[in-house]
């Protein structure tokens, strides 16, 4: 069928190829026997996580779930958890539309029109948005329709109403931070909104929790009798996607026609400004400002000295790689809140403590690595230096250890204050964590551009899994040594077969 070129059924069919293809890429990394064991394991993740579901639900189920306001404000702050999800990733994605490069040259100069090409590709982000939440989401709505009836059906309307709503925000976001800022630094803050937004909503909740309820868990404070004696009736507006959740048909309509009317309303005003800030956005990096008079960094440095600095000014830099790890790090302010509280009241609240600060430094240290290690822009030019390639692979550890180093003092630091022996437990294992992941990235790298940093995973999945178990294992033995249990031993001798293998398996043997 020969479709009517710059029609929006034609950019619908670009757009869908572009999107296919960079899937694809994404999950195979060019192998067809990564793409096959790609869907065979996420097929076996999604049983998984059904089987999880259900062992949980079915006992809820069996008790009963009354159509109450208690029961209202946990669908409801459950929807709240997804939807900071949702527009996290929106804001990033719109924020893409207006930046990305590769065919917007191309077609801001044809004679397509640019409020149809907007149009479609606001309406990927809101397709893409709302099918990585239904994959969330829906091992716990299949649970419930299984042990509690089709009505629950109905939460599949939810979900692209929410991801219209949230696709909304974005895109207003975006165009007030280019009328505030402009377009250099509308970027920069809308990467790191989106990091804020996505942990926000968690953190605040767990925040709330610990300080009203002594309770790491977020969805302590959706059963307080004090949180949903303040909230509205059940006649309220308010209450209109978790009732649709929950099996009213009625709510669930007038809640997808809502979020559809807005999103429409919003694209077609925003529409008219795109090729304008698209051409804004495009412009940013080709601008050449007056450079601004500085010392010679170079006299009296010496070569280590002159490369960590490179790698820490290059991560000051990158908006987009700020982000990332800036969602890493704001999960480490709940800890530090839960270390404050219970500051002086004994070591046993402070046991969760260990296997979170554990985790959070191997995935940073893992990230910063594949950073400073593959992800080199500059590859040729640092590797024909006058430098050895030992003193070039030791100043980008050291760099990337430093930056861990400096994120996990202050918690260390308040640990020690209340049982140093805690401190020094959670000090080595976040070293063990930290050198582990780095020691994966490096034998497992492979140069790339710093952009592909979100799909880093692609490079080899013996990496990604090797890094993410040799975390948990870690972790694991923090837990365990924090509470001087000699089954530590355990997940630490796992932690060392995994590192072997890792390097058995890695083309790299230094």
């Amino acid at each position: 069928m020969m479709l009517r070129p710059a029609t929006l059924p034609w950019f619908a069919r670009h757009e869908l190829r572009l999107a296919w293809r960079d899937f694809i890429a994404m999950i195979s990394g060019g192998h067809r026997i990564r793409l096959v064991g790609f869907f065979a394991g996420g097929i076996g993740v999604y049983a998984l996580l059904h089987l999880i579901a259900g062992s949980l639900i079915g006992p809820a189920v069996a008790a009963g779930i009354p159509d109450d306001k208690p029961t209202l404000a946990m669908v409801a702050g459950v929807g709240l958890l997804f939807f900071s999800v949702m527009l996290s990733q929106a804001l990033e994605a719109v924020t893409r539309v207006y930046y990305a490069r590769s065919d917007l040259d191309l077609i801001l100069s044809s004679p397509a029109s640019t409020r149809t090409l907007f149009a479609v590709r606001t309406g990927a982000v809101a397709f893409s948005t709302a099918l990585l939440s239904a994959l969330l989401a829906s091992p716990i709505v299949n649970m419930l329709v299984v042990f509690a009836g089709p009505h629950w059906l109905w939460a599949y309307l939810v979900l692209p109403a929410s991801s219209a709503l949230s696709v909304a925000i974005a895109i207003l976001l975006t165009i007030a931070l280019f009328r505030l800022v402009g377009p250099k630094r509308t970027r920069l803050i809308a990467q790191i909104l989106a990091a804020i937004i996505g942990a926000g909503f968690v953190i605040g909740m767990q925040a709330v929790a610990i300080l009203s309820f002594d309770s790491y868990s977020r969805f302590a404070v959706f059963g307080s009798a004090d949180f949903i004696a303040v909230l509205p009736g059940l006649d309220n507006w308010l209450w209109l996607p978790a009732k649709a959740v929950m099996g009213d048909g009625t709510a669930a309509l007038v809640t997808a026609l809502i979020g559809s009317a807005i999103l429409a309303a919003v694209t077609a005003f925003s529409s008219l400004s795109y090729g304008q800030l698209a051409v804004a956005a495009a412009g940013v990096g080709q601008a050449r400002g007056r450079l601004a008079k500085t010392k010679n960094l170079f006299l009296g440095r010496s070569s280590r000295d002159v490369l960590r600095r490179k790698e820490w000014r290059l991560l000051q830099r990158d908006p987009w790689l700020l982000s990332q790890t800036l969602m890493q790090m704001l999960y480490l302010l709940p800890p530090a809140l839960l270390l404050w509280v219970n500051y002086g009241e004994g070591a046993g609240a402070f046991v969760v403590i260990v296997p979170v600060i554990v985790m959070a430094a191997g995935q940073l240290a893992g990230g910063l690595a594949w950073l400073a290690l593959s992800g080199e822009d500059a590859y040729d030019l640092v590797t024909t230096a006058p430098v050895s390639a030992g003193q070039i692979l030791r100043a980008k550890i050291e760099a990337v250890l430093a930056v861990v180093g400096v994120a996990l003092l202050p918690l260390l630091l308040l640990l020690a204050l209340n049982d140093w022996a805690i401190a020094l437990v959670t000090c080595f294992c976040a070293v063990l964590s930290a050198t582990s992941a780095t020691a994966i990235q490096i034998w497992f790298r492979v140069p790339m551009r710093r952009a592909m940093f979100r799909r880093r995973q692609v490079a080899s999945r013996a990496a990604t899994i090797s890094e993410a178990l040799v975390s948990i294992m870690w972790a694991g033995t923090g837990a365990l040594l924090a509470i001087f249990s000699w089954m530590a031993l355990v997940p630490a001798v796992i932690a060392l077969l995994v590192l072997g293998a890792a390097r058995a398996l890695s083309p790299k043997r230094g």
